[in-house]
């Protein structure tokens, strides 16, 4: 039997249980891993919430995607893998099939990705999400390049700070966005070369101002709703806004036919579109795995929860406070 967190219902965080459940062995293509660590992501809480893209088909829910742990039992057909490796999980199934939220858990082999020894379980736990959208989004859709410049709302979080580190390796100039002042600093420190306190500045006219008047080849939205409007504003002419978050929860218009039509593209863009795709998948495991390992790249964790705590874990990433990850750590 092992800890595993459990959902009846749809709801708030008060909805997840700690429950013994047997886990079994793994499937062909499958495989069993021991769970060290793992991170939060809001498509979890999403999920459980009711509100996600990919919607909830059964109860009892499993939740997670981002683990770290080791290889216990592999299955049939699984080649490249052995009782013992270090691993993480990456975001490539659907929750209703599998989760993480566990002290042991089954996962597709497809979604295991070895993890060198200069990471560690809860630097493993926070890298693969972030990070992969961070570069599939900018680098392999965006093909990002030296001299850009990219804008970025929702800086805070463990994907914007993980795009700070990918512009900065790029050579593009990264301008973060965040609401007040009790994050500037914390954001000029992981990459930011210039931050916009947009309770008080004009976002439009900064960042024309910081890009002689140019705009942003890349606006990078986490957010989406009617916001919209301003950000696609500051794309330089032939540039992209990618949305690839909707945390106003609002609809989302095309804001393009109020500007006058202007030369610049709009896409949604999910990791999906990388941890789906396997040459995709293993090109921007390279790139990430190169950057861990040369130091370009450092996981930021905000803090961390015992599985026990799960719910208080989910309460602290609602209220928006964090800066990096917040992972779990499964404590035996």
């Amino acid at each position: 039997m092992a800890r595993t967190v459990l959902f009846h219902e749809l709801g708030g965080p008060e909805v997840m249980r700690v429950e013994d459940v047997a886990v079994g062995e793994p499937g062909p293509g499958e495989i069993r891993i021991r769970v060290d660590a793992f991170g939060l992501n809001r498509a979890e809480a999403l999920f459980r919430e009711g509100r996600y893209i990919d919607p909830v088909k059964s109860f009892p829910g499993k939740l997670g995607y981002e683990a770290a742990g080791v290889v216990e039992a592999v299955g049939e057909g699984v080649d490249g893998f052995e009782v013992g490796d270090a691993i993480s999980t990456v975001p490539a199934f659907s929750q209703n099939d599998y989760g993480i939220y566990a002290e042991q858990a089954i996962v597709p082999a497809h979604a295991v990705l070895h993890r060198p020894e200069y990471v560690s379980a809860i630097d493993g736990a926070a890298v693969w999400m972030p990070y992969v959208t961070a570069y599939g989004g900018l680098v392999e859709v965006g093909r990002m390049r030296p001299g850009d410049t990219v804008v970025l709302n929702a800086a805070s979080s463990s994907v914007g700070l993980a795009a700070l580190q990918v512009a900065e390796r790029t050579g593009a100039t990264a301008i973060a966005l965040t609401r007040g002042e009790s994050k500037k600093e914390a954001l000029l420190k992981h990459g930011a070369a210039h931050v916009v306190v947009t309770d008080t500045e004009d976002m439009v006219e900064r960042v024309r101002e910081l890009t002689d008047g140019r705009g942003a080849e890349f606006v990078f939205d986490a957010v989406a709703g009617p916001g919209v409007l301003d950000l696609m504003k500051v794309v330089a002419a032939d540039g992209m806004l990618i949305e690839y978050g909707m945390l106003s929860g609002q609809p989302t218009p095309f804001p393009g036919f109020d500007l006058g039509m202007p030369p610049v593209n709009m896409r949604t863009f999910t990791m999906r579109e990388t941890s789906h795709d396997p040459e995709r998948m293993r090109r921007a495991a390279a790139y990430v795995n190169s950057g861990l390992r040369t130091g370009a790249f450092r996981p930021v964790v905000d803090r961390t929860f015992e599985l026990a705590e799960i719910v208080e874990a989910h309460r602290h990433m609602a209220a928006n406070n964090q800066v990096g990850k917040i992972v779990v750590t499964v404590d035996r």
